[in-house]
């Protein structure tokens, strides 16, 4: 029996660079899980999210078609709502995040990662052999996400109150990468874990 693919929880908060440094870690050879872009994937036609939303929101469907934008709005500041739709995403987010798990343990990879913004509040820290959290000063997270098209200071407001303070989940990391001094040092940071890691 080989050994099991050890699996990095990376995450942070909105505008601290999880993206950018899931690609780093993808040309580190390390695999990655994007739980925002399965998510989304689950709301386009077909997807296996598309008749629970749609029967829980009846009002964002388009011409046949999840609205985004109108389901943005339907769930912006209204807890309940969001809570529903959390409800239908969020197990078969999971469901995905075991099976990317298993994939890479039958491939015999070292290491994997689960690039998922909100990992410490779905408790997906559990998948996790360490768990990597992106940091940046406040004010560079706020010009990259007032940067984004649509954004309004409400709008971070609203996700930030979502999302576990700064310090708890640096606090609760095993390890905290900046990516504030520019993409060379968090590059360099994410090599030096994968390094360790292996």
């Amino acid at each position: 029996m080989g050994r099991r693919t050890r699996i990095i929880g990376l995450t942070g908060s909105i505008g601290m660079g999880k993206s950018t440094a899931a690609s780093m870690l993808e040309r580190l050879r390390v695999p990655v899980f994007y739980a925002d872009n399965y998510s989304h994937g689950l709301l386009q036609p077909g997807g296996g999210a598309v008749a629970a939303v749609r029967d829980a929101f009846p009002d964002v469907v388009e011409n046949g078609i999840i609205s985004r934008a109108a389901l943005g709005r339907a769930v912006f500041g209204d807890a309940a709502a969001l809570g529903r739709l959390e409800g239908i995403l969020h197990p078969l987010v999971r469901r995905a995040e075991h099976e990317f798990i298993a994939r890479q343990n039958l491939r015999r990879i070292p290491i994997a990662a689960l690039e998922i913004p909100l990992l410490f509040e779905t408790r997906a820290e559990l998948l996790c052999d360490v768990v990597v959290v992106l940091t940046a000063p406040s004010f560079v997270q706020e010009a990259r996400v007032m940067a984004r098209p649509g954004m309004t200071m409400a709008r971070l407001e609203a996700v930030r109150t979502r999302q576990m303070p700064e310090q708890v989940k640096c606090a609760r990391a095993d390890f905290v990468v900046s990516t504030g001094l520019g993409l060379r040092r968090t590059f360099l940071g994410l090599k030096a874990i994968v390094r360790e890691l292996r």
